[in-house]
């Protein structure tokens, strides 16, 4: 039985990236980056008016100065002259500053009768006008490989001129459920019979770790059945087989999987809750099987699978171990390392009253996952503990 690091080295044994793909801006957030994102263009490729008002000398605006307007210069329709001495050019906010001008007055700062404006308020300096290339300029890396991607690089693109971006490949994830006793959502349940809910969680966050999740539906209690389903998931990069794994007179799913030629590289984990979870390979698939009990799916989840998922998707990823102060007890732990569903904000941890793994209503609440090493003592409020972030 390994321990959770053994557990974790095994299951990220070999695995890296998947390869590029090319992708459009609406589909960035989560991916990462493939190679450096470098702009085609200076942003803003022009100096631009940051104010409605009048282009001018600032030579020329002192208190009472009257200029002669000879133009204007709209967003997207430059003017063409340029601006000599007791001159000035009506300019709009994003308007090309004109040849010769090196301050915009605003328009409340001057009257105009005609074509003529009076500078009534006095310029402190040269303003109101932004640089060519102030954000960023042609051949500037806006993003660098390996970087993970996220809502405003699409606009950041967009902006540089980039129409698509090479990032990294999605690693596609099948996952699917094991049981006679589980029915979707909406079913009259028999007795005896469970609605079956773990695979929206581990679909939602393989999703947020960067991978394609595909549901592949529930296979029943029988070897033939659960060999199908593996057989229907041949093309993913990763198996998941949630459910089955326990030492009962119906867990079929590592049989079945042996008979489909694969092979188990881990059967048991030393972690509660999750014991039962193991890895393996089947072709070029990876497979990480699953504890049933909800906690015990999302708790292994969260420590196995997101590494690989990261890591395939081209995250330079380690188990994310952070440090936080108890705010309640904690009780000694056992000869498993244990993971306890807790709250953390600020820097500050709570664990949950009820860890019984079969609740899913504590992983609500909870955004954190407090790690207890094998034997370790009892904490106090206030003790620093290590925890993992669900979410």
């Amino acid at each position: 039985m390994l321990s959770v690091e053994e557990a974790i080295a095994a299951v990220l044994e070999g695995a890296g990236p998947l390869g590029a793909e090319r992708t459009g801006l609406s589909d960035l957030p989560g991916r990462i980056a493939a190679e450096d994102v470098k702009a085609q263009m200076t942003q803003p490729p022009f100096a631009a008016s940051a104010m409605d008002g009048y282009a001018v000398r600032f030579d020329d605006v002192a208190v009472g100065a009257q200029l002669r307007v000879i133009g204007e210069a709209p967003a997207g329709n430059p003017f063409k002259g340029k601006i000599a001495k007791g001159e000035a050019v009506r300019i709009f906010t994003g308007g090309a500053v004109p040849d010769g001008a090196d301050h915009v007055v605003i328009q409340e700062d001057v009257t105009r009768e005609g074509d003529i404006i009076a500078v009534k308020d006095a310029q402190e300096s040269p303003r109101n006008i932004r640089a060519a290339g102030i954000d960023f300029r042609h051949g500037d890396i806006l993003a660098k490989k390996g970087d993970r991607l996220h809502e405003i690089h699409g606009a950041l693109f967009a902006a540089a001129n980039i129409a698509e971006v090479s990032v990294c490949r999605r690693p596609k994830v099948a996952i699917f459920s094991n049981g006679d006793e589980l029915k979707e959502p909406g079913a009259e349940l028999a007795p005896g019979e469970i609605i079956n809910s773990n695979h929206y969680a581990l679909c939602a966050m393989i999703r947020s770790w960067g991978g394609e999740a595909v549901y592949l539906g529930c296979a029943p209690d029988s070897e033939d059945d659960i060999r199908d389903f593996f057989r229907r998931g041949a093309e993913a990069d990763v198996i998941i087989p949630v459910g089955g794994a326990s030492v009962g007179d119906y867990d079929y799913v590592k049989s079945a999987f042996a008979k489909e030629g694969g092979e188990i590289r881990f059967a048991k984990v030393a972690v509660r809750p999750g014991k039962p979870t193991w890895c393996g390979r089947l072709d070029d698939a990876r497979v990480i099987g699953l504890p049933g009990n909800p906690a015990s799916a999302i708790v292994t989840a969260a420590l196995f699978v997101q590494p690989l998922v990261r890591r395939l998707a081209g995250e330079a990823w380690s188990a994310p171990f952070l440090k936080a102060r108890l705010t309640a007890p904690v009780e000694a732990n056992g000869g498993r390392e244990s993971y306890l569903r807790a709250q953390e904000k600020d820097g500050a941890i709570a664990p949950s009253p009820n860890q019984d793994s079969s609740l899913l209503l504590p992983f609500a609440a909870a955004n954190a996952l407090i790690r207890r090493p094998v034997n370790a003592p009892a904490l106090r409020d206030g003790d620093d503990v290590e925890f993992v972030r669900l979410r």
